[in-house]
């Protein structure tokens, strides 16, 4: 330190010398002193010598500025399954200078950092973290770095690093049902989300707010059974995939990335399903029939075949995931023969099975190759109402 302080010079300011020198570690010391002697009154001249009442200057005094530290972050450092809306919060040893830099956070989303407190600020989100997101929070350090009112300095860069967790199932159906992409309404318990305000609804894509499903009336009960809240089932698949169809999305039942950003936008804007929804059931008990219902209403019973015990129809549920007015369907006999058959009005559900017509002298009974075929007029009728999506039950004989 004497090296330091024999390299700079004093400067005369009110009678007094100050200085400020910035030493490692990131603390300032300020030092002071005494003005100089004035012209004429030398020790000499006065014949005091180092007697008591001389102008000698006094020592030199340092006082040390405190470096600033990072004392918390909220959320802790690598925490887990945080909720992407929440806002981050960052405490300092002591208040922050006016002009202090903020910290950074990275990936960048829209929001501001504000002061809750001299010694706390606070990132508040416009819109937050999607699912599955590595957050960074860096503390810029040194010269150009956050420092304190006093003027200390944070001596090394600091960082906080947490992940987001994962968007509801639950909130998941409440929207779909919210958008009538489901057979059930939802209600909340309490205030509703505000739809366009952003990141309230991306808080509760995270953590959904509570309330209840009630079935619309009129559907049968193989369908009711299908469906359990906050679960993935065959109802949730086949209304996200009629979401997907109707926004321009790949149709493969996943709530990704894309659906949710989707989804959230359809909740803002109030883009609803306009097309209602429909379910279809071929039962196999003789006669055999495909039954239709459309927002709750059976639109149509029409009798129905089914596959042949060499190519039989498969059980079970499944989604329609294409779809032609006319096609030349081609495909093996149980025989060996190749067959290439003029068809109208597909919906295929599953891999080589589909609703369409096929001419037959008589419907009701097990004579198709796995399809579920019916006449003309009814095959026309019901194409329409059978979107991507809309789930197809085959029931054994």
């Amino acid at each position: 330190m004497g090296q330091v302080f024999g390299q700079l010079r004093w400067r005369v300011l009110a009678g007094a010398a100050v200085i400020a020198v910035l030493v490692g570690g990131g603390s300032w010391y300020a030092l002071s002193g005494h003005s100089a002697p004035q012209h004429g009154s030398s020790n000499a001249a006065s014949g005091q010598g180092g007697k008591a009442g001389s102008k000698t200057p006094h020592a030199r005094q340092a006082v040390a500025v405190k470096p600033i530290t990072v004392v918390s972050f909220t959320p802790a450092p690598h925490t887990l399954g945080v909720n992407g809306a929440d806002s981050i919060r960052v405490v300092f040893s002591a208040p922050l200078a006016a002009n202090s830099p903020m910290p950074k956070v990275s990936p960048s989303v829209a929001g501001n950092w504000q002061r809750v407190s001299p010694d706390t600020v606070e990132f508040v989100p416009a819109q937050g973290f999607p699912e599955q997101t590595r957050v960074r929070v860096v503390i810029p350090a040194g010269a150009t770095g956050v420092r304190s009112a006093s003027g200390g300095l944070l001596a090394a860069r600091t960082v906080d690093r947490f992940w987001t967790g994962s968007y509801s199932t639950m909130r998941l159906e409440q929207l779909l049902a919210q958008l009538g992409y489901l057979p059930l309404t939802w209600a909340p318990t309490g205030q509703a989300v505000p739809a366009t305000d952003a990141n309230a609804q991306l808080s509760a894509a995270y953590d959904p707010p509570s309330g209840s499903f009630a079935w619309q009336s009129g559907y049968p009960s193989v369908l009711m059974d299908m469906w359990a809240p906050g679960q993935i089932n065959e109802i949730v698949t086949g209304a996200v995939m009629k979401f997907e169809s109707d926004h321009g999305l790949t149709m493969d039942g996943d709530a990704g990335p894309e659906v949710w950003q989707a989804l959230l936008a359809a909740v803002a804007a109030g883009t609803d399903n306009t097309s209602g929804y429909t379910y279809a059931l071929a039962s196999q008990v003789s006669p055999e029939t495909l039954t239709v219902w459309h927002d709750g209403k059976v639109i149509m019973s029409t009798p129905a075949n089914t596959g042949i015990a060499a190519a039989p129809t498969t059980v079970g549920t499944a989604p329609v995931y294409l779809k032609y007015s006319f096609q030349i369907m081609k495909g093996t006999n149980p025989n060996g023969t190749k067959y290439a058959d003029p068809v109208s009005w597909v919906s295929y559900f599953r891999s080589g099975e589909a609703v369409h017509y096929f001419p037959r002298a008589s419907y009701g009974w097990q004579q198709s190759l796995g399809c579920v075929e019916l006449p003309y007029n009814q095959a026309k009728f019901i194409w329409p109402y059978l979107t991507y999506g809309t789930l197809v039950t085959v029931t054994a004989a």
